[in-house]
């Protein structure tokens, strides 16, 4: 792993008063002007440059006004559940007299809107068909629902193919000829501008004269963790939503059930980060997608009891609990597939498959091999009648949807179907094909990357003086996000003195640590250090990489080092 020096601009911009260190830390990360730090709602980008989105409109005011029934589909993952929910909750609010979702099990119908889950749908008998977080790629699925007589709205965010669908309207930044400036949105910040559009035009309809207008900022709440956990970059437009909803999050204004989630988990909702959203709730959000059905997970969203919603939310953690096992188990059974292969054997693009892995969680399994072995990474499950499901993961400068476009272009008997983003993917194939697919990847990753693109890399804000290792900086760090992709959490490196290692847990490891020079005592915990290399009572001085944390314990708060690599010195 090499530690390398955040690049920074050549002439630092003017961001206001903020002390040096803030200033040099959004620099970093592209802020250009001190406007770009205003987190107020008045700062988002206005939804009229959305392509497409005054025909959706259109649809749903018709929809409203004669009291048809709006069906929304959606999708498997936290970014899915937090869109359905926010389009049932906020076409509730609007006006709608009947809205419904269906979220298709993956193990029986896979991703989107296909024929077979058209034919679901109907049984609701639905008017208007509204897909969230998907539909961009669903040709044939929008083609049957059409035929069935329904009206279709897509509303999605994932890269389009070479043919859209035929819906009657289509809200996506990534779709040919949208000038939106944010092409980050997440699902459920596409469907939350959808019904601020939707909100305006009943206001410009006179709807809210003789009555309160609907305050759809109360979810916020939602549009934060789905955007969060979708792993969407935060842009100026993106940090906004977030923070907005970790304010009301933090001001006890959440969901019942995303409070549940939060409570199950033991996480002070006063003191949540967008962290705690990535690695705390989108995980147990996720596992009922992933080991289940997603219909949980929308459900205690939807709650408006607490105690239900404490009970969904106990058997969300449950699911989460697991899914952490099935993983472990899974990795394992990858790391023995490559132990006996040499580093410098390894192929450039990892291809696993294993018969009896678990479809839900090979994303997961895909995203751990990455992180260790520093490659793009596919993982493969049986996904029954001869095909394989696989779940993709990139690493920096390889765009993983592009490259599996590219390998079907070549060859283009090898893949059934895929699609996603830059850092992840998925496809299905024939078990037959995985072997020329496996070779077929490895040479297109290998065509685009170097060996030394394979090797680890943290990029650091540099070293903190002995004077800033204090509380006050690491509540102003904390504050300063939201942090995310693309936007990183301000990460430090240093050498320092190690005082005391112990192991907590299974697999980390709490350290006391001395300033190089020895005049300030600290605590640091890693988490999932390598068994085999820590602890070492031999080590007594370390290289960290960490970021500056807040530690409460009892009531009682403290400066502690959140040690992101480790290496003797």
């Amino acid at each position: 792993m090499r530690i390398e020096p955040r690049p920074l601009p050549s002439t630092l911009p003017f961001l206001g008063n903020l002390p040096p260190l803030l200033t040099r830390l959004y620099a970093a990360r592209g802020v250009q002007s001190e406007a770009e730090l205003d987190k107020s709602l008045a700062r988002l980008l206005p939804y009229q440059q959305l392509k497409g989105i005054e025909a959706a409109v259109d649809l749903l005011v018709e929809a409203l006004d004669r009291r048809q029934r709006i069906l929304i589909v959606g999708d498997f993952d936290a970014d899915g559940a937090t869109a359905s929910t926010v389009g049932m909750l906020g076409l509730r609010l609007l006006g709608a007299a009947h809205v419904d979702y269906l979220v298709p099990n993956r193990f029986e119908y896979g991703y989107g809107l296909t024929p077979e889950i058209v034919q679901v749908a109907l049984e609701r008998q639905p008017d208007l068909l509204v897909t969230v977080d998907n539909g961009i790629s669903s040709v044939e699925g929008v083609a049957a629902a059409k035929a069935a007589g329904l009206k279709v709205l897509v509303t999605d965010h994932h890269l389009p193919g070479p043919q859209l669908p035929d819906a009657d309207a289509i809200v996506n930044p990534n779709q040919p000829g949208c000038d939106f400036p944010s092409k980050s949105l997440a699902g459920v910040g596409v469907i939350f501008y959808v019904l601020m559009a939707l909100r305006a035009r009943l206001r410009s309809l006179g709807r809210y004269e003789t009555q309160p207008q609907p305050n759809i900022g109360e979810l916020l709440d939602l549009v934060a963790l789905g955007s969060v956990a979708d792993v969407v970059p935060l842009d100026a437009n993106n940090r906004i939503l977030v923070h907005q909803g970790l304010e009301r999050i933090r001001a006890g204004r959440a969901r019942p059930g995303l409070k549940a989630i939060l409570e199950v988990a033991r996480r002070d909702h006063r003191r949540i980060t967008s962290t705690d959203l990535g690695f705390i709730l989108g995980p147990r959000l996720n596992a009922a997608g992933r080991l289940d059905d997603m219909s949980l997970g929308i459900e205690c969203l939807l709650c408006e009891d607490q105690a239900l919603a404490q009970d969904m939310a106990q058997q969300l953690d449950d699911l989460n609990q697991d899914r952490k096992s099935i993983e472990q188990g899974m990795q394992r059974e990858a790391l023995a597939q490559l132990k006996d292969l040499p580093v410098e054997s390894m192929p450039y693009g990892l291809c696993l498959f294993d018969a009896d892995w678990h479809q839900g969680v090979i994303g997961i399994l895909a995203s751990r091999l990455k992180e260790r072995y520093h490659r793009p990474t596919i993982a493969f499950a049986d996904a029954g009648d001869g095909m394989l499901k696989g779940s993709a993961r990139s690493v920096p400068g390889f765009h993983i949807r592009d490259a599996l476009d590219a390998v079907a272009a070549r060859q283009p008997q090898l893949i059934s179907k895929f699609g996603g983003h830059a850092m992840a993917a998925g496809l299905s194939l024939p078990e037959s094909n995985f072997p020329a697919f496996a070779e077929a990847f490895d040479e297109e990753v290998r065509r685009q990357l170097r060996e030394e693109d394979l090797t680890g890399r943290l990029l650091s804000d540099g070293s903190l003086a002995v004077e800033e290792f204090h509380l006050d900086l690491a509540k102003a760090l904390r504050n300063a996000g939201p942090w995310g992709q693309h936007f990183p959490e301000p990460l430090f490196h240093g050498v320092f003195q190690l005082v005391e290692q112990r192991v907590v847990g299974e697999r980390h490891l709490k350290v006391v640590l001395k300033s190089e020079c020895g005049s300030v005592r600290l605590d640091g915990i890693a988490f999932g250090i390598d068994r085999d290399v820590w602890p070492n009572p031999t080590v007594r001085w370390v290289e960290l990489a960490y970021k500056l944390d807040v530690n409460e314990f009892r009531g009682n708060e403290s400066v502690q080092l959140m040690i992101a690599h480790m290496e003797p010195r």
